[in-house]
C-alpha cells in the first residue's frame, strides 16, 4: 500500500502502560504503527529529569511524546526539548480528566478553553520540526453536543494542527475515574465521522472502544486512522498483523513466542529489576494451551528481588511444553 496515511494506526498515550520498554515490544511486532509514549507535563520535564522523561530506545520510530501543559511558552520549550531528543511528533494532550491534571490546568478541562489550545499548538507549532498533534474529547461536562465539538475542531485548527486524534465519548470531570470515563460516556463515532466530513482537510483519527482489527478496518471506511489503547496492550499480538491488513505489508507476522524471547533478550542489557519490564508481558497467549500457566508463573515470580530472565523463560516453557503434549 503506497503513500498510506502515517496516522492509519496509532498506539495511545498510557500512564504506566506506553513506557519506553512497551513501545520497543510494540515496533517489535509492527514496523508501520505509530507509538505513543505516556503523557509528559511540561513542568516535569522543563524542571526535573529529562533523561528520565525523554527516554526512548533506539529502533522505536515513529514515535510521539505527548505533553501536558497549557503555557504557550513552556510548551514550545517542550516541544524543542522533545525533537532535540529525537521524538517524531509532539502531541497536546486535551483528554485527560484525572483531578491531578485538571488541577493544573492540563487535559480535558482545556476543551473549556478552544483559543488558548489554539494559542498553545500555535506556539509548539512556530518551533518545531516535526507534527504537532492534538488529542482531545469529543465534549467535557455540559458542554455535550456535535456543534460544541465542531466548534471545538474548527476553532483549534485556526493554528495550523492538521492531526486530531480524537476520543468518540466526553469528558465528566466530577464524579467519574479516569478509568470509568474510558467507559461510561457514551461512544459517538458518528460524531467522529462527521467531523471528518466537515473537516475534509484535516486527518480524523478514531479512539475509544475500538478492540480488533476487523473493528478498525471498519471504523478506517469513515475517518483517517483508528488509535487502540487497552486491546494493544493486553493483546499485544494485534499489533502482529498490522503491518499486512491495515499497511498492504508482505512482512511474515511475528509469532508470539518470537516476541517474547526478543524481549527476553532486551530486558537482559536493561539495568532495572525486570518486573518493570516483565509486566508488559503478561498480554501474550490469550485464549491459547499454556497461557494461564505462563501468565500466573510470571505475575507471580517477576517481583522477587532476586527474579531475573529466567522466570520469562520458565513462563515460556510452560506455553512450549504444554503444546508439545498435546502434539
Amino acid at each position: 500500500m503506497n503513500n498510506v496515511n502515517p496516522w492509519r494506526f496509532c498506539t495511545a498515550p498510557m500512564m504506566e502502560w506506553s513506557t519506553p520498554s512497551m513501545c520497543w515490544l510494540w515496533r517489535q511486532l509492527s514496523n508501520d504503527s505509530r507509538l505513543y509514549t505516556e503523557m509528559v507535563v511540561t513542568g516535569a520535564l522543563i524542571h526535573g529529569r529529562k533523561e528520565r522523561f525523554l527516554k526512548r530506545y533506539q529502533g522505536t520510530a515513529p514515535l510521539a511524546l505527548q505533553l501536558g501543559g497549557s503555557n504557550p511558552s513552556e510548551l514550545a520549550q517542550s516541544v524543542r526539548l522533545g525533537q532535540e531528543a529525537g521524538f517524531d511528533e509532539v502531541n497536546l494532550n486535551v483528554g485527560c480528566p484525572s483531578d491531578r491534571v485538571q488541577n493544573g490546568m492540563i487535559g480535558a478541562i482545556l476543551m473549556r478553553h478552544p483559543e488558548l489550545v489554539k494559542d498553545c499548538l500555535s506556539a509548539m507549532l512556530e518551533v518545531a520540526d516535526v507534527p504537532i498533534t492534538i488529542k482531545h474529547r469529543l465534549g467535557v461536562d455540559e458542554l455535550d453536543s456535535y456543534e460544541f465539538a465542531r466548534d471545538f475542531v474548527g476553532t483549534v485548527a485556526q493554528s495550523g494542527v492538521k492531526v486530531f486524534i480524537v476520543h468518540a465519548r466526553k469528558a465528566l470531570l466530577q464524579g467519574l475515574s479516569p478509568k470509568e470515563n474510558r467507559d461510561i460516556p457514551p461512544l459517538r463515532y458518528d460524531w467522529v465521522y462527521q467531523l471528518k466530513r466537515e473537516f475534509p482537510e484535516l486527518t480524523i483519527v478514531l479512539n475509544g472502544g475500538i478492540s480488533d482489527l476487523d473493528q478498525c478496518q471498519q471504523v478506517l471506511q469513515q475517518v483517517d486512522g483508528v488509535m487502540l489503547g487497552r486491546a494493544a496492550y493486553h493483546n499485544p499480538m494485534i499489533l502482529s498483523e498490522v503491518d499486512q491488513r491495515l499497511f498492504g505489508s508482505k512482512r511474515t507476522p511475528m509469532s508470539a513466542q518470537q516476541a517474547v524471547e526478543r524481549f527476553m533478550a532486551f530486558i537482559a542489557e536493561q539495568p532495572e529489576p525486570i518486573k518493570y519490564h516483565a509486566k508488559h508481558l503478561l498480554g501474550f497467549f490469550q485464549g491459547q494451551p499454556g497461557g494461564k500457566q505462563y501468565r500466573r508463573h510470571l505475575s507471580e515470580n517477576m517481583h522477587r528481588p532476586d527474579a531475573n530472565v529466567q522466570v520469562i523463560q520458565q513462563a515460556l516453557d510452560r506455553v512450549i511444553n504444554f503444546n508439545k503434549r498435546q502434539a
